[in-house]
């Protein structure tokens, strides 16, 4: 087993895992901050345009290219900008304005399952079995428990919010999957993340336009100055490029396990920057929701703790 500085790899990936479950999960707390100054969809627009001209600043100096080539890039990195970025974080934003930010990571925290359901229906080697049926079932069931659907509510806000959450969570995984038969493997993944980011940016700020959304109506205060260097840089630039150096060292499976450390943290910053404390329901959601993505990647989930205890075994010998 290879060491880095003396610290076992192990443990490096579970402190970088950490880091970016906190960048991921703060995020939706600072959307919710910086909704109180700016309109949503100008938010998120400005936000990834930004990202988007830091992170090819960085692909200019890491990548062998910046540009994409052919068709088939080109298609690649403007699925994911529509999907991924601009729908996903058009959606997420729109809906964090009726609920909070702790609320809203635990919904999309469904993107994994939802990116199973599209596969197995999409891709023909990925067709869902029974017991993937079963989790996805359990997936819809946690958004349920968090909604808390009746008659009289099915208007409110928190249904609202949750549902534009949820849709947002549905574009994230259509995207993940439209994106794998794409032949874009030469691309360099700072190189599509750049572009994803500035197509996605245009998307929203096209989006703000028609929905009549106006820089006149940004407050700059020190709350949303900070919120928007943070979601920019922090949440955007340094934690896509950590979930990329993750993807490489420890593969999907673990990383994405990701999306159910954020609801947690999103809670306690939630109560520790805002004093918001979730109901017991979404807590109950919360956990119906991971019940389902571990019943749908049982046999990966089982695969990656065999290779994790083997390499405590190798460690200790």
């Amino acid at each position: 087993m290879t060491t880095i500085g003396s610290v076992p790899d192990g443990y490096r990936d579970a402190v970088l895992f950490s880091i970016l479950a906190l960048c991921w999960g703060s995020s939706f707390v600072a959307i919710e901050i910086g909704l109180e100054y700016v309109p949503p969809l100008l938010f998120a627009g400005l936000r990834y345009a930004l990202a988007g001209v830091i992170v090819l600043g960085y692909a200019v100096v890491v990548a062998d290219r910046t540009r994409p080539r052919g068709k088939a890039e080109w298609l690649a990195v403007t699925v994911a900008g529509v999907f991924v970025i601009a729908l996903y974080h058009g959606l997420l934003y729109l809906g964090e304005l009726y609920v909070s930010g702790a609320v809203a990571a635990t919904v999309v925290s469904t993107a994994p399952i939802l990116t199973a359901a599209f596969a197995g229906v999409i891709l023909p080697s990925e067709r869902l079995a029974p017991a993937g049926v079963v989790g996805f079932v359990l997936g819809l069931a946690g958004v349920i428990a968090i909604v808390q659907p009746s008659p009289d509510a099915l208007a409110g806000e928190v249904t609202v919010g949750a549902t534009l959450v949820f849709a947002s969570a549905v574009a994230f995984a259509l995207g993940s999957v439209l994106v794998r038969p794409i032949d874009a493997a030469a691309l360099p993944l700072e190189t599509l993340q750049a572009w994803a980011m500035l197509i996605g940016a245009g998307v929203l700020l096209g989006w703000s336009s028609l929905r009549g959304e106006s820089v006149a109506a940004v407050e700059l205060t020190a709350e949303m100055l900070l919120s928007f260097g943070y979601l920019t840089i922090v949440s955007g630039v340094f934690a896509f490029l950590l979930y990329f150096e993750l993807l490489e060292r420890s593969g999907a499976t673990q990383v994405i396990l990701v999306s159910y450390a954020e609801p947690v943290v999103a809670m306690g910053v939630s109560w520790l920057a805002l004093g918001h404390v979730v109901d017991s329901l979404t807590l109950v959601g919360l956990v119906t929701i991971l019940a389902g993505f571990v019943v749908i990647k049982r046999r990966a989930l089982r695969s990656l703790l065999r290779s994790i205890l083997e390499e405590r075994s190798a460690t200790t010998s």
